[in-house]
């Protein structure tokens, strides 16, 4: 098999000291959403506003009104990572809801949902479940009534013609996104260095096997599976391919990749450099795979009904089929020995889009 690893944007390239982290767009709704609730409250301006991210740390951010109190913006600092959604002034107007619970909309700039697979409800606003759990949480802080939060980002459908949104059916704007609250610049030459750092620390441990996670929840995965000492679970974003060379140089004999679908299906397709602006999923991939597997029309078709595994995942598993899944884990797998001329064993493991449970494996 023949694989390949897509170049960094020049932007990326460019980008090579430091490695700044910023806040992200989950983040920045959360805080102008409490700052927005607690101008309906209290009618007064809260600057600064405090908002707790998933791991429990409290952080401050500085808050502008946008005409009256009720209506607040919080400006996305990205750091050093190359997003377009650096300086979005992430807006969020509060009203109260008339019964029942606590409603998120989307407004002028944020997308909405036009297709499955994306684990949000079609016709819902694009907002991932866990920026979510944290704007509840943080107008929990200071209401007790159900409130209606409206948001919106001067700007925002022209920077989401930047992303992927409109191919995965996100249509109307950007996302609000993030599972730590956190922008660490994963796209960079800084953080491909510190991926080869992290596996050289490992390899100076005596270590010979390495554990490759994508992000926060396919690592916890990666510690529940694994009893292998915590220095050896390397968190590569999308640098897989690097990793994987990096290990055989250091000496490793085996690697784990533990990822979710959308990543497994890019390396199934030999696609070492997994970023979404750089690659895309093969849906015919997923459906050769399907087809492999003796699956079901409805499998099958789930295949390239949309731009993303997930939805194929999703339809796999409703179905009680996961042949094909493991068929992909099976071609990813080969991808990875391929790409390192045989030298590592390689095992890959799909776990689900929580990051619990082990869906498939090939080893």
């Amino acid at each position: 098999m023949t694989t390949h690893e897509p170049p960094l944007s020049p932007d990326a390239v460019r980008r090579t000291k430091g490695l700044r982290t910023g806040w992200t767009t989950g983040t920045c709704a959360a805080a102008a959403a409490k700052a927005a609730v607690i101008g309906l409250v209290e009618g007064r301006v809260a600057s600064p506003v405090e908002v707790t991210l998933p791991a429990g740390v409290r952080v401050s951010f500085p808050v502008e009104v946008d005409g009256v109190a009720s209506r607040c913006v919080v400006v996305k600092d990205a750091g050093d990572d190359p997003d377009c959604t650096d300086g979005a002034r992430m807006t969020a107007a509060a009203a109260w809801a008339p019964d029942g619970d606590t409603v998120l909309r989307a407004g002028p700039g944020i997308g909405t949902i036009t297709k499955p697979g994306l684990g949000l409800d079609v016709g819902a606003p694009a907002i991932n479940p866990v920026p979510r759990r944290m704007i509840l949480a943080a107008v929990g802080e200071v209401a007790e009534r159900p409130v209606s939060l409206t948001f919106s980002v001067p700007g925002g459908e022209e920077m989401a013609a930047k992303t992927s949104n409109a191919r995965l059916g996100i249509l109307g704007g950007i996302s609000i996104l993030g599972t730590s609250g956190i922008v660490r610049p994963f796209s960079t030459a800084a953080y491909r260095a510190s991926v080869v750092q992290q596996v050289d620390v490992a390899a100076a441990q005596g270590e010979r096997t390495i554990i490759l996670t994508t992000g926060s929840r396919s690592e916890q995965a990666a510690m529940r599976l694994s009893d292998v000492p915590e220095v050896c679970v390397v968190e590569v974003g999308d640098f897989t391919g690097i990793a994987l060379r990096r290990a055989v140089a250091a000496g490793m004999q085996d690697a784990v990749f533990v990822g979710m679908a959308g990543k497994i299906t890019k390396l199934a397709a030999g696609v070492m450099m997994t970023h979404f602006h750089r690659s895309k999923v093969d849906g015919d991939l997923l459906a050769e795979a399907a087809r492999a597997a003796g699956a079901p029309a409805v499998v099958i078709e789930a295949a390239t009904a949309t731009a993303t595994a997930r939805h194929f995942f999703e339809v796999c598993v409703h179905e009680g089929c996961l042949e094909p899944l493991r068929l992909v884990c099976e071609q990813a797998r080969a991808a990875c020995i391929a790409h390192v001329g045989g030298a590592l064993r390689v095992e890959v493991v799909m776990v689900d889009f929580e990051g619990q449970e082990v869906v498939a494996r090939a080893a």
